[in-house]
């Protein structure tokens, strides 16, 4: 019981503390013995087409298109398509008013992956950067990760996603610590060897690269860039160009979207299982399984379980000793989440307590989104989660 109750401690601090560190020692002495990678400069512009899917995105679209219109790139080999399928209010309309725009509609909503589809059998440049709706870009976006397909080696690129945090203090400033780690994460995976997928907020793929992917695709972004790095294309970080959106409008519609997501790396986790043989790419499977897997379909679990064990061991035992000690840790960490829960619902603003809040909210979401594509059916249409 003992061996097990520390094997689950082991998983969980690697998870989301032991790689992280394992990375930054790597690459540091990777820097040692082949020299810092150099980055490109920005100035390679291959035809690109930019694709935004939007469904009913009135409230945003025309801000969306303004950004668009306004990013820095050769006018001469930039193209915009933007797909409404399904939409029932102005966003179609709203499309139609700029001509430097091709307006993809059709009555009927098949998700946002059928809607891609349609879009790319009209894209004829050598790469396209797909983009959500609801998110701004900076300037320079498209310049600064174009200039990594100068390396052959390079099938796409990964945007930052950056989450703007107001000063009303929830459990989504939580989400902003999340995705501040998580960055920093894909830039040291991205240095090693390769983004392990990329997000729908912003990212980039060579268009000869582009494989279909399964209608019932759920995290369909994440499938499409991974395709390409099973084919042996890097996928890499740039975050110099990111997407700029706001953080859910409370902890319940971030948990919506946390458990659609976690049922979709259940599904991804499957169809992907040959990554978990890291015999024909071996650095992409570590990665992967390290940055992936083990948050998707094993830790959860192992802190659930390194709890029960915890308590057992210590009504065996008694309090004094490690395990006691591990345990009121647990228990103080649970409490503290709990707080963040409470002051969450009376919306006070102390914001220390909504990082364990928002850390047990994302696990609890995993085991919700296994329920959720094991004994339900996942739609693939998203139900999207209201922003501030």
């Amino acid at each position: 019981m003992q061996i097990i109750f520390w094997i689950s401690i082991a998983i969980i601090i690697y998870t989301y503390v032991g790689y992280g560190l394992l990375l930054y020692f790597i690459l540091k002495i990777k820097a040692l013995v082949k020299g810092k990678r150099k980055l490109p400069e920005p100035g390679y512009a291959p035809s690109l087409t930019v694709i935004v899917a939007a469904y009913n995105e009135a409230y945003c679209i025309e801000e969306k298109i303004i950004n668009t219109l306004a990013l820095s790139y050769p006018a001469d080999k930039i193209s915009y398509i933007f797909v409404t399928d399904g939409s029932t209010d102005s966003t179609p309309d709203i499309v139609a008013k700029y001509p430097q725009i091709k307006g993809m509609h059709q009555s009927g909503r098949s998700g946002k992956i059928a809607a891609v589809h349609r879009a790319m059998q009209e894209v004829n440049s050598e790469v396209v950067v797909f983009t959500d709706a609801n998110t701004m870009l900076n300037k320079d976006a498209l310049l600064m990760m174009c200039r990594h397909y100068i390396d052959q080696n390079v099938g796409a690129i990964a945007g930052e996603k950056r989450v703007q945090i107001d000063e009303t203090a929830d459990a989504t400033a939580g989400e902003g610590f999340y995705w501040k780690y998580e960055s920093k994460l894909k830039k040291w995976d991205s240095e090693l060897y390769s983004v392990v997928g990329a997000a729908g907020e912003l990212f980039s793929i060579r268009t000869s690269l582009y494989t279909p992917v399964e209608p019932d695709t759920i995290l369909d972004d994440f499938m499409i860039s991974m395709h390409i790095a099973l084919k042996g294309f890097r996928i890499v970080y740039e975050p110099d160009a990111y997407a700029s959106e706001l953080a859910s409008a409370n902890t319940g519609e971030e948990l919506k979207r946390k458990i659609r997501i976690a049922a979709g790396g259940v599904q991804s986790t499957i169809r992907l299982k040959s990554l978990l043989w890291p015999f024909s790419q071996p650095v992409l499977s570590f990665e992967y399984i390290s940055h992936r897997i083990l948050r998707w379909i094993v830790t959860p679990y192992m802190m659930m379980l390194a709890f029960i064990l915890n308590c057992l061991i210590v009504y065996t035992s008694g309090m004094d000793n490690i395990y006691g000690l591990m345990l009121a840790g647990q228990l103080f960490f649970y409490l503290a989440a709990m707080l963040g829960w409470v002051l969450e619902q009376r919306q006070l603003k102390v914001k220390v307590f909504f990082i364990p809040y928002y850390f047990c909210l994302m696990n609890y979401a995993v085991v919700a989104g296994l329920f959720r594509y094991c004994f339900t059916e996942q739609s693939v249409l998203w139900e999207k989660a209201k922003r501030k």
